[in-house]
């Protein structure tokens, strides 16, 4: 009876265990962001290094501080291919995944729209967080969607690899 009553409590305390790790990365660390109107959505110009404002509407932003590139937005934008040719682009960008319930946010989707040319990367700012860059897509059609993606310094910087000159040096904590 006692290794019954055992395997009884070491497998709901697993099934318990589990559904916790489940909820904490899904829904635990994530928060809505708080629209900030006329900073949320920025594009690098071609040229320059400071992000400049867009003109963007239904804005809609999750993120976590738990790690710099949880965040994840969509937005809705009147600015044409004509507008955005003066941002400076984002060659292969890789559209990370957001939870099933951030319904506005497809991630794959989002790939094959820019793999078909519906949609362009463009830079939204530089080492947001030491070494995790804002990249924000625009599809034809006006959607948009931002997500954090590690920039060479970042991958080297958490890969354990030297970082190098040619990256800035990492804040202090």
């Amino acid at each position: 009876m006692t290794g019954k009553l055992l395997a009884i409590i070491l497998v709901l305390a697993a099934a318990v265990a589990g559904v916790g790790m489940y909820y904490l990365q899904v829904y635990g660390f994530y928060y809505n962001v708080e629209p900030q109107p006329g900073q949320d959505v920025s594009l690098v110009v071609e040229g320059a290094e400071d992000p400049q404002p867009i003109p963007y509407s239904a804005f809609q932003a999750i993120d976590a501080d738990s790690s710099p590139i949880r965040y994840r937005a969509c937005f809705e934008t009147d600015l044409t291919a004509e507008d955005l040719a003066a941002f400076r682009r984002v060659e292969n960008p890789e559209p990370l995944t957001a939870p099933g319930w951030f319904d506005c946010y497809d991630a794959v989707a989002i790939a094959e729209a820019l793999k078909s040319g519906q949609a362009q990367a463009f830079l939204g700012a530089k080492n947001i967080h030491y070494g995790v860059d804002r990249i924000v897509t625009v599809t034809s059609d006006g959607k948009g969607y931002v997500w954090h993606a590690l920039n060479n310094c970042g991958e080297k910087a958490y890969d354990g690899t030297v970082v190098g000159e040619e990256c800035p040096p990492r804040p202090e904590n």
